[in-house]
């Protein structure tokens, strides 16, 4: 159950940069504090599927089956790619300005659920996860394991509080320059190519 190397381990896990690391610092630094809370959040809930997927056992069958897998993956490998034209695109939804602009929570906080919902490892990363640090009884294993997704959900979503508080603090002083801007988008838009291409060298 809950224990302190549980949550050292998951601390590790959520504070390491991805793909919803990435895009709440660049919702952050392009709309502001409050927008990135609302990135954070729907990265927050796209774990959901993914719990409840492992808790349940789906993640077996996402494992095992191969197309069900490579079209998830596939999915998701077009979004991050989706994401990076919007980070290039002058107006894009992810493109980092000087004048403020702010999409609606809802828009925000989909496109972030997105992203972790159509990651497939995800489901499996769950699988291996937590089942170290299940009581072991087989009658509690489901509850232990959405508890356990729960607290990690809760950690994910103040570490990335946390991410976009930082990137909103430093906009007005990366913001100070075409030049800067002009390479913050194109790194964004790098990095989201580039996780789109890990992804999809992934295997089930």
């Amino acid at each position: 159950m809950l224990s302190l190397q549980f949550l050292v381990t998951a601390f590790v896990v959520v504070i390491a940069p991805g793909t919803g690391v990435i895009y709440t610092l660049a919702i952050g630094l392009g709309q502001g504090r409050g927008p990135s809370v609302m990135a954070a959040l729907g990265c927050t809930f796209g774990i959901v599927p993914h719990l409840l997927a492992a808790a349940f056992g789906l993640a077996a069958v996402l494992h095992t089956s191969a197309l069900v897998f490579q079209i998830v993956k596939f999915a998701g490998v077009a979004y991050l790619l989706y994401l990076a034209w919007q980070a290039l695109k002058s107006g894009g939804a992810l493109s980092i300005r000087r004048e403020t602009r702010r999409d609606s929570g809802f828009r925000i906080a989909r496109r972030g659920a997105l992203i972790n919902i159509l990651n497939p490892k995800l489901s499996i990363f769950f699988l291996a996860l937590l089942p170290p640090f299940l009581s072991g009884n087989p009658a509690t294993a489901t509850a232990e394991m959405i508890w356990l997704g729960a607290v990690f959900m809760a950690l994910t979503f103040a570490v990335f509080v946390l991410y976009g508080i930082f990137a909103a603090a430093a906009r007005d002083w990366l913001l100070t320059s075409e030049r800067i801007m002009r390479w913050l988008n194109r790194g964004v838009a790098a990095i989201f190519a580039a996780l789109g291409a890990r992804l999809a060298l992934e295997r089930a």
